[in-house]
């Protein structure tokens, strides 16, 4: 196996992440940001009954599809490191990406594990796992259910901050293009 594939970067990408670990980047992006407007709208008051449905299902079961991708790029991570930033990054902005990228893991799985939790211990469907059979692994419980609820509640708000600062951290990358936007862009491709 050569340095590149080790560590993560595509052969010839000259410090960028390899195509699967870019593809799931953005796809994962695409499904967290959908999740937010969806998680805000479900709860509104006056919204038929059959489209909040619609969005509950959507929100939770995009969860579990969030969790998995999450769990998928946590490992890739731990097994393969990050390729280097530019030598021209200052310590303190390198140490503060990756402080921000394990924080952005740690509340999305915060908020899956979280909104689980609140769901099945509310005695609520998870629509994607039943269909396939996994089973219930929180009991059903109003009190857990409740502190789940307001875990997964004041979570989000760390999380939008998060993710905040990481989109404005890219989009400053991007502009500069001092390389490190180009580490996960395009997904697909060279």
């Amino acid at each position: 196996m050569t340095m590149q594939a080790e560590t993560g970067q595509a052969p010839g990408g000259g410090g960028r992440y390899a195509m699967p670990v870019r593809f799931l980047h953005w796809v994962a992006a695409v499904l967290i940001i959908a999740t937010i407007p969806i998680a805000n709208i479900m709860q509104q008051e006056g919204i038929e009954r059959s489209t909040q449905d619609l969005l509950f299902i959507l929100h939770k079961n995009g969860g579990v599809i969030i969790f998995l991708l999450v769990v998928v790029r946590i490992l890739w991570r731990v097994l393969t490191p990050a390729p280097p930033m530019p030598a021209s990054m200052p310590d303190w902005q390198v140490a503060a990406a990756k402080a921000a990228h394990w924080g952005l893991y740690g509340m999305l799985l915060v908020m899956t594990i979280s909104g689980y939790v609140r769901v099945r211990a509310g005695g609520f469907p998870v629509e994607m796992l039943d269909a396939i059979g996994v089973p219930h692994m929180v009991p059903r419980s109003d009190s857990l259910a409740e502190t789940a609820q307001a875990i997964h509640s004041n979570a989000r708000f760390i999380l939008v901050a998060l993710i905040l600062l990481h989109v404005g951290a890219a989009l400053q990358h991007a502009f500069k293009r001092d390389g490190v936007f180009g580490r996960i862009w395009p997904p697909l491709g060279r």
